[in-house]
């Protein structure tokens, strides 16, 4: 730019006149005016040719070069306005009043006037310079996308395509401000000067500023009050717009970003300024079913292009008798943008003044919007035509407006549906009252919304111009009229550092803008009298003038006539009428305006909010590329919906037949299923990545991506999710093959042998047995394999954005205060557990001693009747509080009366359905594998219930056994099956519980009906029900045995598993971490020493089968909240563990309602549904072991028990100290004076050890001898 600068004095020989280019000498006289007018008509057409020629290669190739050539033509034709401007003066001012001719008076006025050539040659160079230099920051204007710079956005076709289709609330602001920015702000310190040049050459033409000198090309007095009465008619039309749009936009983006009482921010109306909004239509259509009117599809189908375009506009006008386009128009117009040189796209018409040579600079798009851009500059074109044979001087529009009028009046005829039928761009024309006013919307974005803006921009620039503005509030000047005027407003925060006036094209062009709202209403009035003339009939805006030979006539007389009569006299010959007005643009919108008006009964009409703006958007400019359609949205997740139920089917097929037979055939295809799936994920997953939903409306689509976004393990290389799934694979098959062998060869799995031990063995070293041998069988055997695992989950989760494995695994509770949550529930319940361990820890002292049991100590693990001491229920009868009191076990009864597996599964499903809930489908009953099988299959016993995504196959799989246990264990996975089929029709994303507790807890929550003695008597598994204060202890202490007792269990399992995953817990100190947690929450410790050679965490499924735990916590929490809900919801009254809400229909709507929200809500407002409140709570629980909490602190009391386990470090086998007098030492009990003398021995015999491993160390050393790498990959 500074080159421009500098080379300006080289330019002034340029500027200089040649003779013949200048004015002679002239008669003053009348005659000697007309001969000074003829020569100036001649001289002009060659030097006006000169300017524009230059003009046109400077907008057609931007460079210095031409920009050189540019400001000389500019500085000669101004050298050429000053010499005969001031010629004029001297030569007729005196004599110009008694002029009869009145056509020479007005042109020897028009002559004189010398605007700019006013100043001196130093300023007007100056003024030349400002000009070039503001076009050029417009012209070259880029935004970048964030973080490049190679690859920027231009405005045309970049930004205003961008702006005109992206519905992403962050992009179209990162588009506009860029744009405000790049263009705007650059030309701040230029414009001031501008102003005050061309205000000093204004006035030196009496005028009292530039914008009093535009206002008179008018030749009204009351101009400025035509405008606001016109303004003022229009105005309830705007309004009624606006609002309309303003909810609409509300719809799409949300009361965040649109204030339905305040203005609409600028960048949602599809267009950098606002001015039209016919490209957001498709969000506006009144009626989306009927057709609709945008053939720009169509265009690109029948593969128009930009010459064509102009061809199909130019018939138009030849249709009417009007003129062709001469050759050198299709020969030397810029129609397409060029690829290889910066140009000025902004569309434009150009007359060269030597009658023959007429172009058009355009950018041309195929779209339905550009086809009529087209027309509009055609129709300057075709008025250049019209008057070219008028005195140079008379050559333009009657006044501006009318030349903008002329293009847009027949692009009234071509928008409507029978001309784009006529012109093959509709198949048929819908002619009904919805179709119409799809179509008058679609008209009224482009017409009516831009109408303010045509109103302001001058409003802003006379008030500059005027010095009502000054430079210090250009901006805040410019936004008080938009909002004032259009009703919008910045999207972000704009100071008076920024120039946003300058980001219109006009602004830095020096194009006034008035003549745009002028046409605006002209253009009408034009159209309704040549609809008259076409003898249409009907609607004003379905009049199409196409071949209307008497249409064109009129447009002729007025075209011809140039500027040569006052516009009043011209536009009253052609209409009828001498002045502006409304009315026949309101008639054309009537049908609309009634409409709008119904529509918006209930909006506010205006903006009262006036000072409103929003927000600027979290993370903003951070993923503008991403998509905001939440349309598009929709109907990916529709797609992913469809194929993922059949290739999540197809994997839980495969899965189900390997975990049913294991065999290694069976392993490769789930493997290979397995990785189909994965493969699926990553590529929905990473597609809805893709999308940015934090603006969407609709808070399902919103939750979907959030969910599909994590790709979990799916986000693995290819190799290493190979390897993540076999390891999977391996560790659950070690698990699930895994026996314990005797002596005698005799082996035992898991379920039912080992399983039967720990449950009804007494002997403690029977129970020992089984409990190391299952250790030795299973953990120790996946040890190495998990540390892999836990690197290759850590990855999987780190590339899904979160720290670790476990942060991914707490994110599924969607509370950022799980932890903290967790841990307060665990210390609200830990005094019922500290009581209850103290109770069963003396019942256990009294069966195996002092040896093996401390009553200040930790339990030994294998002694509480499961294998993983989770559940105490099966010692109930060693810790039974009243023995002689009824107690609850119905498995005699279930023995005796013959019950099955099957029968166990129906007695269960009839639970259900009497609570109205569903049956289970025939599929469940003919595919389940209720029982181990006996034909010599191996399968994963562990007890789980299986959805297989297609809305009707269910199935759980069980090696059930004919125990109450067993009966609650079926309740329990019958609880998923019956989840699943309430949430079955839910999308597949939302087919889950509303957290991974509450699909544990619905099972559960009827078992605690189920157990219930009134319950089991209904069923016929107890013969009597005894209510009194011995029996109701006995049943609340089988339940906390399983309930209660399972509390620190279900809370430190992935207390262990979070910390190895975040690394607190290393791979070195596994064993012994899990120790501590087991010792620090459940008060247990080992029967035998444990070292890092084993791995006992490895020894419960959920380990090896990546299966989070917590999730049991949670429910057997929750579990009591729905439980106590559901009792009030069945009218139930009494204590708490008395209620049974079988065949309670109120019970089991409740239920039924929050089980088909699936996953579709967070969790708090399911839980709120069924409880009244969004929090996990404890007193439920608490309140339902209320008895036994009295009873338990009693007998403990009594007892005189110690609560938690003080002496934590005692270790079974050894009695304490104070009870024996002896002490252990090495494995052998002695007494004190003995064990101090052992190590005095040891003392010596360790030094003694030292010296002699020295000695040797040194000989070893010294002998140099070098070993084979083999022998030290050996040792």
């Amino acid at each position: 730019m500074w080159q421009a600068i500098w080379l300006l004095p080289l330019l002034g020989s340029a500027t200089v006149l040649l003779p013949n280019e200048l004015p002679g000498n002239y008669n003053l006289t009348e005659q000697g005016a007309q001969s000074f007018v003829n020569d100036y008509n001649t001289t002009s057409e060659n030097v006006f040719y000169e300017s524009v020629l230059a003009s046109w290669e400077y907008n057609t190739n931007l460079t210095i070069a031409n920009q050189e050539k540019q400001i000389a033509a500019s500085l000669k034709e101004q050298a050429f306005n000053e010499a005969w401007g001031n010629k004029a003066k001297q030569l007729f001012d005196s004599i110009l009043p008694s002029f009869k001719d009145k056509q020479l008076k007005k042109l020897i006025s028009k002559i004189r006037i010398l605007g700019v050539a006013n100043l001196p040659v130093d300023e007007r160079e100056r003024y030349n310079t400002i000009l070039s230099q503001m076009d050029n920051i417009y012209s070259t204007a880029k935004v970048c996308p964030p973080g490049v710079s190679d690859k920027c956005w231009s405005l045309d076709p970049d930004l205003t395509n961008l702006l005109a289709t992206s519905r992403n609330y962050k992009k179209l602001l990162y588009a506009w401000e860029g744009w405000h920015n790049q263009s705007g702000v650059p030309l701040r310190e230029k414009y001031p000067e501008f102003v005050k040049l061309s205000n000093k050459a204004s006035t030196m033409d009496n005028y009292t500023d530039t914008g009093d000198y535009w206002r008179s090309w008018y030749e009204s007095p009351t101009f400025e009050d035509d405008l606001e009465k016109i303004y003022k008619q229009l105005e309830p039309l705007y309004l009624n717009l606006h609002a309309f749009v303003r909810r609409k936009l509300y719809e799409h983006y949300g009361s965040k970003y649109i204030n339905l009482k305040g203005p609409i921010p600028a960048h949602l109306l599809g267009n950098m300024w606002a001015q039209q909004w016919n490209n957001i239509y498709d969000m506006m259509i009144p009626f989306p079913n009927k057709p609709n009117m945008d053939v720009t599809q169509t265009m690109v189908d029948q593969k128009w292009n930009a010459t064509h375009m102009f061809r199909v506009s130019e018939e138009f006008f030849t249709s009417l008798g009007l003129i062709g386009m001469p050759q050198e128009f299709w020969d030397k117009s810029m129609l397409e943008k060029p690829d290889d040189r910066e140009v000025v796209c902004h569309a434009s018409a150009w007359d060269f003044y030597n009658r023959k040579d007429f172009r058009i600079k355009q950018c041309t798009t195929v779209t339905m919007e550009q086809l009529f851009t087209v027309h509009h500059e055609m129709g300057h074109i075709e008025y250049y035509l019209q008057y070219k044979d008028q005195p140079v001087t008379f050559r333009g529009g009657a006044n501006p407006g009318f030349h903008e009028a002329l293009g847009d009046v027949l692009s009234l005829s071509v928008s409507t549906p029978k001309h784009l039928k006529e012109i093959g761009l509709l198949d048929m024309v819908t002619d009904d009252e919805e179709s119409d006013l799809n179509y008058l919307l679609k008209m009224a974005l482009e017409k009516i919304a831009f109408l303010p803006f045509g109103y302001l921009i001058d409003q802003w620039r006379w008030g500059v111009f005027s010095g009502r503005t000054p430079p210090e509030r250009y901006n805040y000047e410019w936004w008080y009229l938009r909002t004032k005027y259009q009703g919008i407003c910045p999207p972000v925060p704009r100071t008076e550092e920024h120039f946003d006036p300058g980001a219109k094209f006009h602004i830095p062009g020096n194009t006034p803008y008035i003549r745009y709202f002028v046409s605006f209403i002209l253009q009408f009035q034009f159209h309704q009298k040549l609809c008259q003339l076409s003898n249409h009939t009907g609607s004003l805006h379905k009049c199409d003038i196409y071949r209307n030979k008497e249409a064109g006539a009129m447009l002729e007389t007025v075209l011809s006539a140039g500027s040569s009569r006052p516009w009043q006299e011209i536009l009253k010959n052609a209409t009828g009428v001498d002045h502006m007005d409304a009315s026949s643009l309101l008639e054309y919108f009537q049908p609309l305006t009634q409409w709008l008006e119904k529509q918006n009964q209930n909006e506010t009409l205006g903006w009262p909010d006036f000072e409103w703006r929003p927000p600027v958007p979290e993370g903003y400019p951070e993923g503008i590329d991403k998509i905001a359609d939440e349309t598009a949205a929709k109907e990916f997740l529709s797609r992913f919906n469809d194929t993922a139920e059949k290739v999540w089917n197809v994997y839980s097929e495969a899965s189900w037949a390997y975990n049913t037979n294991i065999t290694e055939h069976n392993k490769q295809i789930m493997l290979q299923k397995n990785l189909d799936m994965s493969t699926h994920t990553l590529q929905y997953g990473l597609e809805a990545r893709n999308f940015d939903y934090t603006d969407f409306q609709d808070e399902s689509t919103k939750r979907i991506l959030k969910k599909l976004s994590d790709i979990e393990r799916a986000g693995l290389p290819e190799n290493e999710l190979k390897e993540y799934n076999n390891i999977l694979s391996s560790m659950e098959t070690k698990y699930s093959v895994a026996e314990v062998c005797r002596d005698n060869g005799k082996c035992h799995p898991l379920d039912p042998d080992l399983t039967e031990v720990l449950a009804k063995s007494r002997d403690y070293s029977d129970l020992l047995f089984a409990w190391k041998g299952w250790r030795d069988a299973s953990g120790k055997q996946i040890r190495q394999e998990y540390k892999r695992y836990v690197e290759l989950s850590n990855k999987a989760a780190r590339l899904n954005g979160h720290s670790d494995n476990g942060a991914f695994w707490r994110s599924l509770y969607e509370t950022p205060t799980f932890e903290q949550d967790l841990e307060t529930l665990y210390t609200e319940m830990q005094p019922l557990y500290l009581n209850l361990h103290a109770y069963v820890r003396r019942a256990l002292y009294k069966k195996y001693g002092a040896e093996n049991i401390n009553l200040k100590g930790p339990i030994p693990a294998h002694v509480l009747g499961n294998m993983w001491a989770q559940s105490w229920a099966n010692i109930y009868d060693l810790v039974v509080p009243f023995p002689g009191a009824t107690q609850v076990d119905a498995t005699p009864a279930m023995v005796a009366k013959g019950w099955n597996a099957k029968k166990m599964f129906e007695q269960s499903d009839h639970f259900f359905t009497s609570l109205g809930l569903l049956p289970m489908p025939q599929e469940f009953w003919e595919k389940s594998m209720l029982e181990k099988p006996t034909d010599g299959r191996q399968v994963v016993c562990h007890a789980s219930a299986w959805d297989f995504y297609n809305r009707r196959d269910f199935r759980i799989k069980q090696c059930t056994v004919v125990t109450m246990d067993d009966l609650i264990t079926v309740h329990h996975e019958m609880g998923h099956v019956q989840y699943f089929l309430q949430y079955k029709d839910q999308p597949i994303s939302f087919r889950d519980g509303a957290n991974p507790g509450f699909h544990e807890a619905i099972g559960d929550v009827l078992a605690l009906s189920v157990s219930t003695p009134k319950h089991l008597n209904k069923i016929g598994l107890l013969d009597k029900v005894e209510t009194n204060h011995e029996s109701d202890i006995n049943y609340l202490m089988s339940i906390a045995l399983d309930k209660i007792a399972f509390l620190p269990f279900g809370y430190l399992m992935d207390q262990w598993r979070w910390k190895v995953f975040d690394g607190r817990i290393s791979e070195k100190e596994y064993n012994k971490e899990w120790w501590n947690l087991r010792l620090k929450y459940q008060g247990l410790c080992p029967p035998v020493p444990r070292s890092e050679e084993d791995f006992d965490p490895g020894a419960k499924f959920h380990v090896p089968a990546n299966v989070p735990y917590v999730r049991y916590f949670v429910s057997f929490v929750i579990q009591f909240q729905f439980h106590e809900a559901l009792c009030k919801a069945a009218k139930q009254t009494g204590a708490l563990h008395e209620c049974d809400i079988y065949q309670s229909k109120e019970a089991g709507t409740l239920l039924g309602d929050v089980m088909k929200l699936g996953f579709s809500k967070p969790w708090p407002e399911a839980m709120k549904m069924i409880t009244g409140q969004p929090n996990m709570t404890a007193i439920p629980l608490l309140k339902y072991f209320e008895p036994l909490i009295k009873w338990l602190e009693e007998e403990n009391k009594k007892n005189g028990d110690i609560l938690g386990w003080p002496e934590y470090d005692w270790v079974p086998g050894t009695k304490k100290a104070e009870e024996t007098g002896k002490v252990s030492f090495l494995g052998m009990d002695l007494s004190s004076g003995q064990a101090a003398a052992g190590q005095w021995i040891l003392l010596v015999l360790g030094l003694g050890l030292v010296v002699a491993t020295s000695y040797l160390a040194y000989k070893v050393l010294s002998s140099k001898r070098k070993r084979s790498v083999s022998e030290l990959e050996l040792q």
